[in-house]
């Protein structure tokens, strides 16, 4: 098993970046990538790119760079993106519903298996091809199905109590999308996505990027 570390965690994000443009170099027929292409194409220094991609154990080659295959596999492997992974949606609204439709997950390992819903008109359909079951049925449903992975969606006044019963079913990581702050056992990992947080970063980086603009043409 790859070591992790907190300070790893920004390497960690950008190693999907490096993923997709060794993927396009694959496409290509090139049988390396440079570390310095790389750091231009993502706007980086080249000596971070060769830290991030050291937690992966893999190594270029002076004036050559990095092996593209290998690289491909390093990163896969270090991300468990090289294996399958099962997971269920709580909450088959629009975001479930957007999140199970995302043809990323599967090229990276991770299937949506199930959905749940508390809304009768939702249960019984399916999300993508994957059956809707009452949200009440969850408990036994995560037991049968033998997942470990759940993506939270429910609203966040409901999050925690769903979140609990997750837990007590054996799920063991939760990619939660709620406002809600989870409490969990120590032996389970929650992966919180939260997009006002997001978006107050777009706004926030859209006002500077105007304000500049409005210097300049001061």
């Amino acid at each position: 098993m790859p070591r992790f570390k907190v300070s790893y965690a920004p390497s960690v994000r950008r190693l999907p970046s490096y993923l997709l443009l060794a993927k396009q170099a694959q496409e290509h027929g090139d049988e390396y990538i440079s570390g310095t292409l790389i750091a231009l194409e993502l706007n980086l220094e080249p000596i971070q790119v060769r830290k991030d991609l050291s937690i992966t154990g893999i190594a270029g080659k002076p004036k050559r760079g990095y092996p593209v295959l290998p690289l491909i596999g390093a990163i896969e492997a270090y991300l468990n993106w090289d294996k399958r992974v099962d997971a269920i949606v709580v909450g088959a609204g629009n975001l479930g519903s957007a999140l199970s439709g995302f043809p990323g997950f599967k090229q990276h390992g991770l299937y949506i298996v199930a959905g749940f819903d508390a809304d009768p008109a939702k249960v019984g359909g399916r999300i993508h091809g994957s059956p809707v079951y009452p949200i009440g049925e969850l408990a036994e449903r995560v037991a049968s199905l033998g997942t470990l992975v759940a993506i939270l969606t429910v609203p966040s006044a409901n999050a925690q109590d769903v979140a609990t019963t997750l837990v007590s079913a054996g799920i063991k990581a939760i990619w939660n999308f709620t406002n809600a702050k989870l409490k969990v056992p120590d032996d389970v990992v929650v992966q919180n996505e939260d997009l006002s947080s997001g978006y107050a970063m777009l706004s926030m980086k859209r006002r500077i990027r105007s304000a500049l603009l409005s210097d300049d043409a001061d």
